[in-house]
């Protein structure tokens, strides 16, 4: 039985994230920073776990309010032969990891911020790389009470600029009422305790083809993609909500990943990746939605009128084999055929579209069609 694109979450026993999903999953494709931020109890510690056991990952998992330099690096002793320092390492210690956790990472002390910048932004501890480390993950409580209603942290303090500006994504955990009833009682069942998250390796193996798929088309970024990015960005600062040069190269990456991940591009999609990419919550300024949902619309349009005029025309036309032209002489990029493709037969009747299916399937196997690897698993 194939998973749906939704539910890889929920084979792992995550109930409630499918909303939120993609950024999840985009993440894991991108390698890039990750901070879950929500109430206590909300399962952050859990889902990020969950995904280290699934992955099989060589895992730590740092409390950041009672972590200390030691716990890190390890006990420091006189290198002899190379007239310097080593380093004594424990299980605890963070030079064989695969993913980080850094629990509470709001209650840190500004010293061990500093610290923390370093692996989150360049994956050292003292200017020491950390070879086999893949992920970078962190959570925290809220740290303001202007959420509408939400209980006062204390010692939960406002996260760093420069260091939430290192996260890719800022993901807001869902609680109790953002469950379905159905939902709620999976959560409840105390069979759930201590269970150890395996899903028979299907999100391993398909996050090895997203991730081949992401890095094939890095040097040739989607232009829609940057399109949507820098038009975006110059509406937000325009806005008064400043976006980093930086955060410009981390949402495109996201938004490169997420499309990967759901095998082709939404509003609600991108809209998701945007409002995760905006870093300001992590220090309690709230961006009103207002604001983000008009920055979107307008990168939208941007990006949509010269890109999809020839899908416009693709889809207008009633002759499968004028469709194929229009396809062949004026697709100018694997994404964009992958887009053709899924509205073509979301749109078509059944038997419309297994028949330019059944034409094209072949030539797109042999790599002969402008058409992405998710077109043509669609077409398949």
């Amino acid at each position: 039985m194939t998973i749906k694109k939704s539910s890889y979450l929920v084979a792992l026993d995550v109930f409630g994230f499918d909303k939120i999903e993609p950024a999840i999953l985009a993440s894991l494709v991108t390698e890039d920073p990750l901070l879950l931020i929500g109430r206590s109890g909300t399962g952050k510690t859990f889902l990020l776990n969950s995904l280290s056991e699934e992955l099989g990952l060589e895992h730590r998992h740092y409390n950041a309010s009672l972590i200390s330099f030691d716990d890190l690096v390890g006990f420091p002793f006189p290198d002899s032969e190379n007239d310097g320092v080593k380093f004594l390492e424990t299980p605890a210690t963070v030079w064989g990891a695969e993913s980080v956790l850094v629990d509470e990472i709001s209650r840190c002390k500004p010293e061990h911020q500093n610290r923390l910048f370093s692996l989150v932004h360049e994956r050292k501890v003292q200017g020491i790389s950390i070879p086999k480390l893949r992920y970078r993950w962190a959570a925290m409580n809220p740290v303001t009470t202007d959420q509408g209603g939400l209980e006062e942290y204390a010692g939960s303090e406002p996260l760093d600029p420069a260091l939430a500006d290192r996260f890719s994504l800022l993901v807001w955990a869902v609680d109790w009422e953002d469950l379905t009833a159905e939902e709620q009682r999976k959560v409840a069942d105390p069979s759930g305790e201590g269970r150890i998250s395996n899903d028979a390796g299907k999100l391993k193996k398909q996050l090895k083809s997203w991730r081949k798929t992401f890095v094939e088309q890095l040097d040739n970024c989607p232009a829609f993609i940057l399109e949507y990015v820098t038009t975006v960005i110059n509406a937000l600062n325009g806005a008064g909500v400043r976006i980093s040069p930086r955060r410009s190269r981390l949402m495109a990456r996201s938004l490169l990943a997420a499309t990967i991940v759901e095998g082709r591009r939404t509003q609600r999609l991108y809209r998701l990746i945007l409002v995760c990419s905006i870093p300001h919550v992590a220090w309690g300024e709230e961006v009103g939605s207002e604001i983000v949902s008009a920055a979107h619309r307008a990168a939208w349009n941007t990006a949509s009128k010269d890109e999809g005029s020839w899908i416009h025309a693709f889809m207008a036309q009633a002759s499968l084999p004028k469709k194929l032209r229009i396809l062949l002489n004026q697709c100018r990029n694997g994404d964009e055929g992958t887009q053709a493709i899924a509205q073509f037969i979301a749109a078509e009747p059944r038997e419309r579209a297994a028949a330019l299916s059944f034409a094209l399937y072949p030539a797109a196997v042999m790599e002969k069609l402008p058409i992405g690897a998710d077109g043509v698993n669609d077409l398949g």
